[in-house]
């Protein structure tokens, strides 16, 4: 949250000539009652959730392939979670691209945000919290990004520069 996944995949689908843009809260969103929020310590439903959200995105991604669309991604998926959701794409060539600013540049980005994706209590994920899972438990899968200090533009061209890094599959 606040790493620049959703205005960078924008920008990145705006730059291909034939892009859809994914956005995977939307499948969260979509439960409108019974919804389990998947935070520190959540419990099996909250689990079976994510997983359905990370089936429904996936499925989405390759239904647009198969249209002649390049699918753009975007999602919060750390720890053992990343290779689970890798092997849901039926499409090649796939790639993963991994956003990681330092939890510094996430927390002044938090800040200046009109939303909040972070909270304070232990059920709730922290800027560090989040960054602890991203670098110590998500496997070094495609291109991994620092993009404290970078642009959009800037990120959407180490992108499309690191392709052949990006590519898992």
């Amino acid at each position: 949250m606040a790493a620049g996944k959703s205005t960078v995949a924008e920008a990145l689908a705006a730059r291909l000539p034939r892009a859809a843009h994914i956005r995977g809260d939307v499948f969260r969103r979509m439960v409108v009652s019974g919804r389990e929020e998947y935070a520190p310590g959540a419990g099996p439903e909250a689990e079976a959730q994510l997983r359905l959200r990370h089936r429904l995105s996936a499925a989405t991604a390759d239904a647009y392939a198969a249209a002649g669309f390049t699918a753009v991604v975007q999602d919060v998926v750390l720890g053992p979670h990343l290779t689970a959701y890798v092997d849901l794409f039926r499409t090649r060539p796939l790639y993963v691209v991994v956003l990681a600013p330092s939890p510094e540049a996430v927390a002044a980005r938090e800040a200046g945000r009109a939303k909040s994706g972070y909270g304070t209590g232990d059920t709730s994920w922290t800027v560090a919290s989040l960054d602890r899972g991203l670098r110590e438990t998500t496997p070094r899968l495609g291109l991994w990004l620092d993009t404290s200090e970078s642009t959009v533009p800037e990120t959407v061209d180490a992108v499309l520069a690191g392709l052949g890094r990006a590519r898992v599959r």
